[in-house]
């Protein structure tokens, strides 16, 4: 997977469900998508983007490993700001503000450095036991890939010893999954099944950043959550 900014619960539940998960940052990085920003509630309800911004100069080209965090703006302090109003109904502030002043209490130049240590961080909270991996840092020699649906494949086949590899349900449209088969490799597609749970009183908002989903669930109604889904 790319490596996502605080993502949705169906990140992590691949991250738990999976024996290796790996953050892809070689391929071109797309402005405003999920790797540097998420989505938490408003105070009156609907929601809204918490975000990290990024360094302009970055153009078109430049790949996920080398999009640099414009730390000239005060954004640490704005995200914190922007979560004070679930202060008042959200049972977990205080622990998600902790979790989140911690992460934040490093420097960060990359975003894949900071999108990893926050991964981790909430990874540890939640008690999942799981190494996160880097792609670009792992050095391996992969086959020319002529198709999206080639990457996860032609990686698979360089580490050798995998005969499954999961994807969001959302690749079900453009993976080849006989490309898989052929090389003995079972790819499946894992479908969230969200459960609505209490917010600020409002409409239920589906869907958001696991910060939302920290502020109102203990870490063990949101391992539940993790473990619901179906695989296609």
């Amino acid at each position: 997977m790319q490596p996502y900014f605080m993502p949705y619960l169906g990140y992590f539940s691949l991250i738990k469900n999976t024996d290796k998960f790996i953050l892809f940052d070689t391929v071109q990085f797309i402005r405003h998508g999920w790797i540097e920003r998420n989505r938490i509630l408003k105070p009156n309800g609907g929601w809204q983007y918490f975000q990290v911004p990024i360094i302009k100069e970055n153009g078109r080209e430049t790949v996920i490993k080398n999009v640099r965090i414009n730390n000239s703006e005060n954004w640490k302090s704005k995200i914190l700001a922007q979560l004070q109003h679930y202060k008042k109904k959200a049972p977990y502030y205080k622990v998600v503000i902790e979790l989140l002043s911690d992460v934040f209490n490093s420097d960060y130049s990359d975003i894949v450095s900071l999108n990893k240590v926050s991964l981790e961080r909430i990874c540890k909270y939640l008690g999942i036991d799981r190494e996160i991996i880097v792609f670009s840092e792992m050095c391996l020699d992969i086959a020319p890939v002529t198709a999206p649906d080639e990457w996860a494949l032609n990686i698979c086949k360089a580490m050798g010893e995998v005969d499954e590899y999961w994807n969001p349900i959302g690749g079900l449209s453009f993976f080849d999954k006989s490309k898989y088969h052929n090389a003995g490799i079972n790819i499946y597609f894992q479908e969230m099944v969200l459960t609505p749970y209490r917010q600020l009183g409002n409409e239920f908002e589906s869907g958001m950043s696991i910060i939302d989903v920290m502020m109102f669930n203990s870490p063990e109604s949101i391992n539940e959550m993790l473990d619901n889904f179906k695989l296609l």
